[in-house]
């Protein structure tokens, strides 16, 4: 149960981001007292790309966690083993998320849907449904040197 409900919270924080308060120009500020607090200086093109990349790095991340608590919600004995088709729904209800997500953003001021960004959260649910796979393996492989 405590999955599902984190899984649910987390939605919500992934919805609350969308609003203006988190858009471009509030992570161009952030990034911008990070380089000062650390002396950094780039060129102006140099923190353009850097800061596409931190947001991009973002949208993954949060849809990594997204498909990792999806995936852990699951009602069965063992939660955590890889099951292909389960990860195959934690992925899909992740994108479909990530659509209505940037619908929502339509109408939110200073921020616009892109399904761009929708392929990359349906990467970043993807490879985060793939660490219990990973981790299947691993332990797999620990068992053999085991034996």
């Amino acid at each position: 149960m405590i999955w599902k409900l984190t899984a649910a919270a987390w939605a919500a924080l992934i919805f609350y981001l969308s609003t203006a308060g988190f858009g471009g120009s509030f992570t161009e500020w952030l990034l911008g007292q990070v380089f000062t607090f650390l002396h950094i200086s780039v060129s102006p093109v140099t923190f353009e790309l850097v800061h596409h990349l931190m947001r991009k790095s973002a949208h993954m991340t949060e849809y990594a966690i997204f498909g990792m608590l999806l995936y852990g919600s699951s009602r069965h004995k063992r939660p955590f083993d890889w099951h292909p088709r389960r990860a195959l729904i934690c992925v899909a209800i992740a994108a479909a998320y990530s659509l209505t997500d940037e619908f929502h953003q339509r109408f939110v001021p200073g921020r616009g849907p892109s399904l761009w960004d929708c392929g990359i959260d349906t990467i970043g649910a993807t490879l985060g449904v793939l660490v219990f796979y990973l981790r299947q393996v691993w332990h797999e492989g620990e068992s053999t040197i085991a034996d």
